[in-house]
């Protein structure tokens, strides 16, 4: 027989973790289900400066603060993936390990990260989506960083006090990033910042030995020697749990549900960077978990 929890949640980044501490505050059964690593996208961020009460830590370390939180108030947490939900009273969460019944289900997955989607992607050593994880391996060395956003900023700075130069892919005129970061990169003696650009190639048999780029302002094609390239180039979103519930979905694939983070689906919520939503920030992942938590807590009474 399945083990039945009050309340299980889907994905162990903040919005998850937050959603267990109020759970289990409320006095309720929670098992939080993870399939990779806790802490979400944040765990390899280098420097967190945007948290409240936390003016700079590391990813990592937020990440672990929030698991231990969690743990210490008695939520169970299992590194499985959830591989199917049947929603009903209760609901039925299967795993790779197992099941089990619930009569809330959170749905806080986030999201994947996105790929150039050029050959030899998948083989080639020397492709790395994690600066904090693999940045060492490539010290004193020539790299690069595919992206626009914060992370690629924060990633490159980062690298640039370990490796000998870093190049900033971009294949737009501007950077999305928070400004104090391109500031901050453009002083920055050994960075540089290619905007209009775009990696056409990855060149090398079995190792990454260079970058074949195309300026898409004039159309010019260049060759960038690098032993790295980390690619920080956008997030996917995980819905395909909500999807098979019938759990409404954007044209991007985001979980349609508001602020209150409730789905059509009477017992299932949305939470993190999953749902639709304007700003996608710690603070309002740890807010929606705090949000679908509560929710969740008034429908299993």
């Amino acid at each position: 027989m399945d083990q039945y929890f009050d309340i299980i949640i889907v994905g162990g980044g903040p919005a998850g973790l937050t959603a267990a501490v109020y759970a289990r505050r409320a006095g309720k059964s929670v098992l939080l289900l993870e399939r990779e690593s806790f802490g979400g996208q944040i765990a390899s961020s280098p420097k967190v400066e945007n948290f409240p009460g936390l003016p700079a830590v590391s990813g990592a370390e937020l990440a672990e603060r929030l698991y231990s939180q969690a743990e210490a108030l008695g939520t169970r947490i299992e590194l499985e993936e959830a591989l199917e939900i049947q929603s009903g009273t209760p609901s039925r969460v299967v795993t790779d390990y197992g099941a089990y019944t619930a009569g809330a289900v959170i749905l806080a997955a986030g999201m994947r990260r996105r790929t150039l989607g050029l050959a030899g992607e998948d083989r080639l050593a020397g492709i790395s989506f994690c600066a904090v994880c693999d940045g060492a391996f490539y010290a004193g060395q020539d790299v690069a960083v595919a992206g626009g956003g914060s992370t690629a900023l924060q990633d490159a700075l980062y690298l640039a006090d370990i490796c000998r130069h870093v190049t900033v892919i971009h294949r737009r005129s501007d950077f999305r990033a928070d400004p104090i970061l391109v500031e901050r990169a453009e002083k920055t003696a050994n960075l540089t910042l290619l905007r209009s650009t775009v990696v056409e190639a990855l060149e090398g048999s079995e190792r990454l030995t260079g970058l074949t780029l195309r300026n898409t302002a004039v159309g010019e094609v260049s060759h960038l020697p690098v032993s790295a390239l980390f690619q920080a180039v956008g997030l996917l979103p995980e819905s395909r749990l909500a999807r098979s519930l019938g759990v409404p979905v954007d044209e991007a694939g985001f979980i349609a549900a508001g602020e209150d983070c409730l789905t059509p689906i009477p017992g299932i919520f949305a939470a993190g960077d999953l749902r639709a939503k304007e700003v996608r920030q710690l603070t309002t992942a740890c807010a929606d978990g705090a949000v679908a938590a509560l929710a969740a807590c008034r429908f299993c009474v």
